[in-house]
């Protein structure tokens, strides 16, 4: 088992139960080829409850400082984690990134870039839409519907993955794609 698959067990173990989460539309993940699911952003605890409740193994983007430390950063890359510096066009993680979709694997992005304050959904940035654009992946809208308190249910909302075929063929700005990935997570927060 890798460390991957054993942390996702062991963290599964506290948090489920922590947080009654429950999951829907599981199904709505595609079994294989490139997929990036995107989510809101609400709590420290986000990446890891995605984490647990997608099918497949994500690799997550993380903010460079975690990296600083060589026991966490070593452990991170270890768990499918890879950083990112915030505030700038960050080439080495986009090729990266680019480079996990072009080997069929799932990428997890929050596309408002940071936590929300107030658990409202916040303005995405178009470091999603590059994403979108510059690959042939699946895109997976995901809802996290909070709050984080202690046994009170949370729920991870999958949607069915975004078309993406008339953005693509018309050349959609990382921008405009951006803002309709934001507008199918918020029909899914909606929704509930």
């Amino acid at each position: 088992m890798s460390l991957y698959r054993f942390a996702r067990f062991v963290v599964g173990l506290i948090l489920k139960p922590l947080y009654r989460i429950k999951v829907v539309g599981k199904e709505n993940v595609p079994k294989d080829g490139p997929v990036i699911i995107c989510s809101n952003h609400i709590s420290n605890l986000d990446p890891p409850v995605v984490g647990i409740t997608c099918p497949r193994d994500i690799y997550f983007m993380a903010k460079e400082e975690l990296f600083e430390n060589m026991f966490l950063g070593g452990l991170l890359k270890r768990i499918h984690a890879f950083p990112i510096k915030r505030g700038m066009s960050d080439r080495n993680a986009l090729r990266q990134g680019l480079s996990i979709l072009k080997e069929g694997k799932t990428l997890g992005l929050f596309p408002e870039g940071t936590r929300s304050k107030t658990g409202e959904l916040g303005e995405g940035l178009a470091g999603v839409g590059f994403f979108a654009v510059r690959s042939s992946a699946s895109i997976v809208p995901c809802a996290i519907i909070g709050p984080y308190e202690k046994f009170k249910p949370i729920k991870v909302v999958y949607g069915k993955p975004i078309n993406m075929n008339d953005l693509r063929e018309n050349k959609a700005s990382a921008k405009e794609v951006t803002d309709v990935i934001m507008s199918e997570i918020k029909k899914l927060i909606e929704k509930q």
